[in-house]
């Protein structure tokens, strides 16, 4: 079998997002603790998700066994790393949004991962008619560029987040819009991968996809309303209760406490001279 680096390119998106993670994690110990509980969730959901969608239809094949331990998908590490990563806070008492680390964490890691499928041959396209663009696998067969398509999609997603992030826009939103967009982007880039079909249309990773977009919804909409929750009001009670208030003016038909004082003084010299 021919080598490849696909294992050391894992290694080392895993070792370059640790690396960008401990730098975050001199804020917070208990950060380390979450990163863990995603590495580990992002594996097990990977695996999961892979003989789910996959897997399972190698049952009758000889090599079902190096089938399955080799077999994984980033739908289903993302899956798998947002369930730990919530559990993991919960565990540790820890309250703060970590969503927009992981937006610049996760497609950093993924796009050394793809390398490494570029250099297996792996995660191919459907063959297409030989063009520019196409690229050949190892029986020379041309391909839709798979890999490279995902790849710039992680590049332009990484670039994306690391602006959101430098504007301060839609903070704690980050990673819920990784999911949304490359949950999107995948359902209808699966139709472009020479993937097995649970159906004549659709794969499993299409349905996985799917699960990956309504996840990033739900996470928007949850931190939206916790956020809109958590607004003080005190200052547009008291703004609304003035306006509410009537304005004491003086009446023009009252006289000011100039004209009284005058009033009363000009008297009082009256009676002091009819005294005289």
């Amino acid at each position: 079998m021919k080598s490849s680096p696909y294992l050391l390119l894992l290694l080392a998106g895993i070792a370059a997002s640790l690396l960008l993670w401990s730098r975050l994690a001199r804020r917070d110990s208990r950060l380390l603790t979450i990163y863990a509980a995603a590495l580990t969730g992002a594996f097990l959901g990977a695996k999961l998700v892979y003989l789910a969608a996959e897997g399972w239809m190698y049952w009758s094949s000889p090599h079902r066994w190096i089938i399955w331990a080799t077999g994984k998908t980033i739908l289903g590490a993302l899956l798998g790393g947002y369930l730990a990563v919530e559990i993991a806070k919960k565990f540790v008492g820890y309250r703060q949004p970590t969503g927009d680390y992981f937006a610049v964490v996760a497609p950093l890691g993924i796009l050394f991962g793809r390398v490494g499928c570029l250099l297996h041959g792996c995660c191919l396209g459907r063959e297409c008619t030989p063009a520019w663009w196409t690229l050949q696998d190892q029986f020379g067969i041309d391909r839709w560029p798979a890999v490279p398509v995902e790849m710039a999609f992680n590049i332009l997603a990484l670039a994306a987040a690391l602006l959101l992030r430098k504007l301060q826009l839609l903070r704690g939103q980050h990673f819920h819009l990784y999911l949304m967009s490359y949950g999107i982007f995948r359902f209808f880039h699966e139709w472009m991968r020479a993937t097995p079909r649970l159906t004549p249309v659709l794969t499993g990773y299409q349905i996985a996809a799917l699960a990956v977009t309504a996840l990033g919804v739900a996470g928007f909409l949850r931190r939206r309303s916790h956020e809109t929750q958590n607004v003080p009001i005190s200052l547009g009670v008291d703004a609304i209760t003035a306006s509410a208030e009537p304005k004491k003016t003086p009446s023009s038909c009252e006289p000011s406490r100039g004209v009284l004082a005058v009033a009363l003084k000009r008297d009082e010299t009256q009676k002091s001279a009819a005294g005289d």
